[in-house]
């Protein structure tokens, strides 16, 4: 397939995972290095709390927080 072709698809939204070998894909900052961290009993239990509401894993909830706060504060 042309790149024209390609790139007209993608701009009408077309699935195009049938053009792409995805057998080696991976995504970019997906590395991942475990820390241990100790939080208040209270701010876990909050975190706990939200996990089940979302229906998602407390460590989904810090991930995500953070991810959110970061991006946040980027000038």
């Amino acid at each position: 397939m042309k790149a024209k072709d390609f790139d007209q698809q993608f701009e009408d939204g077309e699935d195009l995972t049938p053009y792409l070998d995805l057998s080696q894909a991976k995504r970019l900052g997906s590395d991942r290095q475990s820390i241990s961290i100790d939080l208040p009993v209270w701010l876990l239990e909050r975190i706990n709390e939200e996990a089940n509401r979302l229906g998602t894993t407390a460590q989904d909830v810090i991930q995500t927080s953070l991810a959110e706060h970061l991006a946040a504060s980027e000038p």
